[in-house]
């Protein structure tokens, strides 16, 4: 199984392509728009939000309700686009309009236009941006419906925005940021349950499951770290209190704990699979960090663009949709 995204985060949609669901699975275009409007939710948003209201439409691949086994096709239509057609319209658009040259920080902008050749990140940021994790979204909430008919739940839990925990010490960290002109990363936990034992592979390094899903997961824009189980925590520990001693219960093989996070050797051993994922700060920052502008060579403040305190929230949801992707296609390896 293996999907494909494209658009710009102004540009006029969004587009997805899912290939290798299987076909006679149900799917409800309103669950798609469901995690679409969760992905939308969160203390510390933008004023994106706030225009946007997502939802996709499915072009092909799905007849009456139904898995067709070909191609999935998807778009999610972008309603800031009316506001940026006149410069990121893909035939007429203006180039010499909208232009970021005092690179920022932390995002794709400077290694984007020095790879690509270009004098203008606008040619970056726009397919660089978290926007694209719309369609993602979208894919991944096909792939939680046919997860969810084999008895799969996909959940997640945040752990902490800003390095603190609760939601009214996190809330409180969020207004201070954003009267700072300052932004926040944090860290989530996606739990599976419900997931048979071998999926995965011990054979190829390819095939590992914890591989797969640190590949997946760490793709999402501005994640960090991926942690399986203890994660880090592991290495300060003796064996003893680590490895997850195995009882013979009534009909199956159980763990006295789940510190492998549910997987070993790059296989599920039927315990939940819990995954925890960290969110460095977003790089666009009201106040501005040093930068150089890349047109003039002059030494400048990064250029603002529109963007949220904290999209952790968000992230999380993200995060689901795309470990929905990695089960189900593991469950068709």
């Amino acid at each position: 199984m293996r999907y494909l995204t494209a658009g710009e985060s102004h540009g006029k949609a969004l587009v997805g392509i899912l290939e290798g669901m299987p076909s006679h699975i149900k799917i409800s275009l309103g669950k798609i728009n469901e995690q679409l409007a969760r992905r939308q939710q969160g203390y510390g948003r933008g004023g994106r939000m706030a225009i946007e209201r997502d939802t996709a439409e499915i072009l092909s691949g799905v007849r009456g309700g139904v898995t067709l086994g070909s191609p999935i096709a998807l778009i999610i239509n972008n309603r800031d686009y009316a506001n940026w057609q006149e410069v990121m319209c893909p035939v007429s658009g203006d180039l010499s309009k909208k232009q970021l040259t005092a690179v920022r920080p932390g995002h794709a902008d400077l290694s984007g236009c020095i790879k690509y050749g270009f004098d203008d990140a606008r040619n970056v940021l726009e397919r660089a941006s978290a926007r694209e994790t719309a369609m993602r979204v979208a894919i991944g909430a096909i792939c939680r419906q046919y997860l969810e008919q084999k008895g799969i739940e996909v959940t997640s839990r945040i752990i902490s925005i800003g390095g603190v925990s609760g939601d009214t010490k996190i809330k409180t960290a969020i207004d201070k940021a954003k009267a700072d002109g300052d932004t926040l990363g944090g860290i989530c936990e996606v739990i599976i349950k419900g997931v048979p034992v071998g999926l995965g592979s011990h054979v190829h390094y390819d095939r590992k499951l914890d591989a797969l899903m640190a590949m997946h997961l760490m793709s999402i824009q501005s994640v960090k770290a991926v942690e399986v189980g203890l994660g880090v925590e592991s290495a300060r520990l003796r064996g003893s209190q680590v490895h997850d001693e195995i009882v013979l219960g009534s009909s199956e093989y159980k763990r006295k704990s789940n510190n492998a996070g549910g997987i070993e050797g790059g296989m599920t051993n039927g315990e939940d699979i819990v995954v925890r994922v960290s969110f460095k700060p977003i790089p666009t920052l009201m106040k501005g960090l040093d930068t150089v502008d890349i047109k003039t060579g002059k030494a400048v403040k990064a250029a603002p663009e529109r963007s949220d305190v904290c999209a952790v929230e968000a992230g999380a949801v993200v995060v689901e949709n795309v470990a929905a992707f990695v089960i189900a296609d593991a469950l068709e390896s």
